[in-house]
């Protein structure tokens, strides 16, 4: 049975996320994030990271189901602290950048205002 390790709701989406979204990107950010990240970010509440986000387990956006293929040196850090990670859509097994994770899955062609953000850990 999987555990949930994270759980949180999308509250508000900038001006320019589902852009980056069509471009095989998701920025993460909590409520409070500066203006002028927040034009790109899907902004969530943000909840305690329960345990380190790692390779393996699942991310749940809304009704889509991601398998998480690699997480960056400071994305753990990130996320529990300013509820920031920018997730990428291509399966990657190394991270591009430290704060990115990489997922594989069908990437969404777009989110809404009030879908789950699920981390989960078997």
């Amino acid at each position: 049975m999987s555990n949930v390790i994270y759980h949180s709701k999308i509250n508000q989406i900038g001006e320019f996320a589902q852009e980056a979204l069509a471009d095989g990107m998701l920025i993460l950010f909590k409520e409070g994030a500066p203006s002028d990240l927040a034009d790109y970010c899907f902004i969530h509440s943000h909840d305690d990271l329960k345990h380190e986000i790692q390779i393996g387990q699942t991310l749940q956006l809304g009704k889509h189901v991601f398998n998480i293929t690699s997480v960056g040196d400071v994305a753990n850090v990130n996320f529990r602290e300013l509820g920031h990670i920018t997730l990428r859509f291509d399966g990657n097994h190394q991270a591009e950048l430290p704060g990115t994770v990489h997922v594989e899955g069908e990437q969404p062609t777009q989110l809404f205002v009030g879908d789950e953000i699920k981390i989960l850990s078997d």
